[in-house]
């Protein structure tokens, strides 16, 4: 299911099918049972309220979820770009052959940090972490071993900033896993599920066009939540506007 989750286009087909699909089968339970006495319809109509309020509380609660995520987000996209433009300047602290190799290092490194934000491909996802990884090792490298030459103040602020780079990619890495639950996927669908199926069961002289309205309400809400949520297969995404600044910046 986690799969399924970075496919939002997929959530609102099946989640408008499976709960159009439990408001007919309300309805055909009601259909054999008889309609709902005037008695019993008020108390079914509470029941009925309340699991609908029960329902938009949950897809509210989501929503918000997933926008904090895809904000969280949006903001190590921009802690990177600062960290690596402010480790470009402190290359000057390094010795003059390992600041020139520190700044041709950062160069690519920003390029694969864009690629790693702009690939849909997942294939070409696992190159790119492979590249940045090891660029990350000479990086690492480069500014250490110039320090520990020479173990200055000066030189060791060059050294915390790269500290600084890489550490803020593995913030943005984190941030990019941090999803919503699959267990409140599950309970969204479940008491989804429950609605339409109670929706259909009380239904009285309904035409069956209206039992789509809740199912393609919801379906949406829950394709709009998904797509967010999904940092790589939405519509909605992190495009790299600071990392791509700062590239154009150190050309």
């Amino acid at each position: 299911m986690t799969n399924l989750l970075n496919y939002p286009l997929v959530i609102f087909v099946l989640a408008f099918f499976l709960l159009w699909f439990a408001s007919w089968v309300g309805w055909k339970v009601n259909e054999r049972r008889h309609d709902l006495s005037e008695d019993m319809r008020a108390d079914f109509g509470v029941i009925l309220a309340a699991s609908l309020t029960l329902l938009g509380l949950i897809i509210g609660f989501s929503f918000s979820m997933a926008t904090a995520r895809y904000d969280l987000r949006k903001t190590y996209e921009e802690a990177e770009a600062n960290a690596i433009g402010t480790e470009y300047v402190r290359a000057d602290l390094l010795a003059p052959a390992e600041a020139a190799k520190v700044r041709e290092l950062l160069k690519q490194y920003t390029d694969l940090r864009i690629q790693f934000y702009k690939t849909w491909n997942w294939n070409d996802l696992t190159e790119v972490n492979q590249k940045t990884a090891q660029v990350q090792n000479q990086l690492w490298i480069a500014a250490s071993q110039s320090a520990m030459a020479q173990p200055t103040p000066v030189r060791a602020l060059a050294v915390a900033g790269m500290n600084d780079v890489l550490n803020s990619q593995g913030y943005t890495q984190a941030a990019w896993w941090n999803r919503i639950p699959v267990g409140a996927w599950c309970l969204m669908f479940v008491i989804a599920l429950f609605c339409n199926l109670l929706l259909g069961y009380g239904a009285h002289k309904m035409a069956m066009k209206l039992f789509m309205v809740l199912p393609l309400v919801v379906a949406v809400s829950f394709f709009l939540i998904a797509d967010i949520d999904s940092p790589r297969g939405g519509v909605i995404r992190v495009h790299p506007q600071n990392l791509m600044s700062l590239r154009a910046g150190l050309n």
